[in-house]
């Protein structure tokens, strides 16, 4: 069994940081790529930054220069650290990790529950 569990969204002030944490817990003998997803309300999900095992990182255009994503391995977690946040940043904000896992030796990709992310005056 894997879990992933988001924490750090809220409400924030046009122009104000937020930083979310993803941390992945159960049988996981490898993390391969973590990223960052989010999905508006009427909208579909849509990539926001990634990280791979390595260290390589991609960014959707509309968050570059504004967002860092990075990764402890040791804790198996994540970071996406936003600044200068704009009110187009709501949403609901999800964590995926291609994990490979003890359980039925098995790789697959998995979700978080999801943390909202509010940003408004």
């Amino acid at each position: 069994q894997v879990q992933l569990v988001e924490s750090g969204g809220g409400l924030v002030q046009p122009g104000g940081s937020l930083r979310l944490s993803c941390a992945a817990s159960g049988s996981i003998l490898t993390i391969y790529t973590m990223g960052w997803y989010r999905q508006a309300p009427g909208k579909q999900r849509e990539l926001v930054a990634t990280i791979s095992s390595g260290g390589t990182t991609n960014y959707a255009d509309s968050v570059k220069g504004r967002f860092t994503i990075s990764r402890d391995t040791a804790k198996n977690t994540v970071y996406l650290q936003m600044n200068s946040l704009k009110p187009e940043d709501t949403a609901v904000y999800y964590c995926k990790a291609d994990i490979f896992t003890v359980v039925g030796v098995s790789r697959r990709d998995y979700w978080g529950q999801g943390t909202q992310v509010t940003v408004s005056s």
